[in-house]
């Protein structure tokens, strides 16, 4: 035989990184992508009625978001599961 395997289940790096933290970072680095592919998605602002009866719904300009919209993500180390 030409080297020895471990056994199934053990871990070779055993305690070099912790299956939770690298959950952890999962989560943020999926966050983040999920944040960045909704601000690339037009917005719109609410509908508008005018005295002819048209609806005209505008879009939003690029930029900052406005204040009524989060700005940052949820601080993941708070939740709870």
């Amino acid at each position: 035989m030409a080297g020895a395997f471990p056994a199934y289940g053990q871990d070779p790096h055993h305690g070099e990184e912790d299956p939770g933290e690298l959950a952890r970072e999962g989560i943020e680095r999926l966050m983040r992508a999920l944040d960045a592919f909704v601000r690339m998605i037009p917005q719109y602002d609410l509908p508008e009625l005018t005295e002819d009866g048209d609806i005209i719904i505008r879009r939003r300009p690029p930029g900052p978001r406005r204040e009524s919209e989060p700005s940052d993500l949820p601080d993941v180390q708070d939740t709870e599961t």
